[in-house]
């Protein structure tokens, strides 16, 4: 009797462990609902991929930190309440406006994204969308491939591979107002305590907007728990290392097209691919291990 009370005791105790293993194993989940994807880390909420008609563009909201369950990014905050979160778009495109609010300058309409991947290790999405204004035909339709994984209870990673395909001789002018972006909840600013670091060790917007980087990290204190996001621009990408627009107030993305010389163009039915990674952090800088973190994805891409 006592053998077999010991055994059942010890099976108890397995599958309690078992169980804890599970629940903290960071699996992943999709679903499509309305004009979102919802992405889910252990069935609770991590982010959403919005692409509804009226939009300006699609974008990720929320990108809730690890710890926090708290997004370190805002929809809409001033000042420029345009700014959504995370999110890739530009400006000053054969005169047209896919940046800034009114739809009537131009819009980037998602086609309706698919799932391909629904695994627990895995969400991987593809998104075809059409860059144009009311009544005209599209200027330029990009291709995107996300793939978002959770490797630890600390980091949360979204890779994108972003086409751009020129349906006519494209021209965009000089503009700060460009492609992959993120703005930072206010609490998180630097404004407001937080620090915006770049590869080079520099910090805050004077000391890293027009700067070469092959990365920044942003990250701040709330509630008593540091958490941050980090974007890597990929040696892969055109103007590698690229200059970067960063505000103390929260936002920051690696973008040249400020600072190049004369016109960025690509002939009609060519095309152009940007490569980005998206580190969503609980810890500083260091603690989150951002640089090594960038050697291993460089290295990967690399291969």
């Amino acid at each position: 009797m006592k053998k077999l009370l010991s055994s059942i005791i010890i099976s108890v105790q397995l599958m309690f462990l078992c169980s804890v293993t599970f629940a903290q194993s960071n699996l992943l989940s999709a679903e499509q609902q309305d004009a979102r994807i919802i992405v889910r880390i252990d069935d609770v909420t991590f982010t959403s991929y919005r692409y509804g008609d009226g939009q300006k563009y699609p974008y990720f909201y929320p990108l809730n930190g690890p710890a926090s369950g708290i997004s370190v990014t805002t929809e809409s905050s001033l000042p420029y309440p345009h700014h959504r979160s995370l999110w890739f778009a530009c400006d000053k495109v054969n005169g047209g406006n896919y940046w800034q609010e009114g739809n009537e300058r131009g819009q980037i309409i998602s086609r309706g994204p698919e799932i391909l991947e629904n695994s627990p290790t895995k969400i991987h999405i593809k998104d075809i969308c059409d860059w144009k204004q009311p009544d005209e035909s599209p200027v330029i339709t990009d291709e995107r491939d996300i793939i978002i994984t959770a490797p630890s209870d600390n980091l949360r990673i979204i890779d994108f591979t972003i086409t751009l395909n020129a349906l006519t001789d494209i021209a965009i002018l000089n503009t700060n107002h460009s492609l992959f972006s993120a703005r930072m909840n206010s609490d998180l600013s630097v404004k407001s305590g937080g620090v915006l670091n770049n590869a080079e060790g520099k910090s805050g917007e004077k000391e890293t907007a027009g700067v070469e980087s092959s990365w920044c990290d942003y990250y701040g204190e709330r509630f008593g728990i540091i958490e941050g996001l980090a974007i890597f621009d990929s040696p892969q990408n055109v103007w590698y290392p690229s200059k970067w627009f960063t505000r103390d107030y929260g936002f920051f993305s690696p973008t040249n097209m400020n600072w190049k010389e004369g016109d960025f163009t690509i002939k009609k039915s060519e095309s152009i691919t940007f490569e980005y990674r998206v580190i969503v952090h609980t810890g500083t800088t260091e603690q989150a291990g951002i640089k090594k973190l960038y050697s291993q994805w460089a290295e990967n891409l690399a291969k």
